[in-house]
């Protein structure tokens, strides 16, 4: 059994007979005809009885009407609902991103994109590391995915797109030990108190990096929670490096930013999985790629 079968049934139904059915559908009347038999042979049982040019319902067709039309209209709610989505009336993506770039450039991004398919949702899941945003794209959790690495982007199992570059900045509170308006050297963060965050980040190898350098510095805090940083410096905890996305919340909020130097620049990838893309995440790249 299967939904033309049905519509061919219904347009017997309502028109009152074979041959106004066939000239309603566009079919021939041996074709209509022919799949009717054919739904018959499916069910086990006659649906009409042929009395000269008339068909009468059986108690068997009648008793298909309304599980034929509840199936007919969820099969034209399905195609509806396919068509909204793919002229991106409505719809969900579903993007893995790392809180740095999670602040910008994804607020940008989501904030073209929205303005020109404001039915679908975005839903940004959490991811810490490019490898955690890379495994939730090959994975499937995210379709889209968004990260910053110090190193190649990734391309093994995904394909990626540069979308931008970001440095380094270190966040002091306002009275904090270093002046405004001058670039710290990596040495001069010796002997400080510096809130760290997870490995597999481009701030956390920063860090590591120093003390392999010979820089010591005190570790007074260390979260997964990237939100905690700005509170725990402006707190007077410690010093941060960051990504330089967070610069303009962290100003607004009174801390002070400042360059470092040298300063390592970190690519931004916007990455997908190697198959089709919903239309959805096609236009997203694409909002994406042409606003660079």
């Amino acid at each position: 059994m299967d939904i033309r079968q049905l519509e061919y049934f219904l347009a017997i139904v309502d028109h009152g007979g074979f041959n106004r059915a066939a000239s309603a559908l566009y079919v021939s009347q041996p074709a209509l005809s022919q799949t009717v038999r054919s739904l018959e042979r499916d069910l086990g049982t006659d649906l009409f009885r042929r009395i000269g040019k008339r068909a009468v319902l059986t108690e068997a067709g009648t008793a298909l009407i309304e599980p034929a039309r509840a199936a007919v209209r969820g099969m034209e709610t399905a195609r509806a609902s396919v068509e909204a989505v793919q002229e991106l009336r409505t719809g969900r993506l579903d993007i893995a991103a790392m809180p740095s770039p999670a602040v910008e450039p994804l607020t940008s991004m989501i904030r073209d994109f929205g303005r020109r398919h404001p039915g679908v949702r975005v839903c940004v899941r959490a991811a810490f590391t490019p490898q955690d945003v890379v495994d939730l794209v090959r994975t499937g959790t995210g379709e889209l995915g968004l990260l910053t690495t110090p190193g190649p982007l990734p391309e093994k199992g995904v394909v990626s797109q540069p979308v931008g570059v970001q440095g380094l900045v270190l966040l002091t509170p306002p009275d904090g030990p270093f002046p405004a308006g001058r670039p710290v050297a990596a040495e001069e963060l010796a002997g400080h108190r510096l809130i760290v965050v997870q490995r597999g980040t481009a701030s956390r190898a920063y860090v590591d990096d120093l003390r392999e350098r010979g820089v010591d510095f005190i570790v007074a805090a260390e979260t997964e929670h990237r939100v905690s940083v700005l509170p725990l410096v402006l707190a007077g905890v410690g010093l941060a490096v960051v990504t330089d996305s967070w610069r303009a919340t962290a100003e607004q909020a009174g801390a002070l930013v400042l360059e470092l130097e040298p300063n390592p620049v970190l690519r931004i990838g916007l990455i997908s999985r190697t198959g089709p893309l919903s239309p959805a995440a096609r236009a997203f790249l694409d909002c994406a790629l042409t606003g660079l």
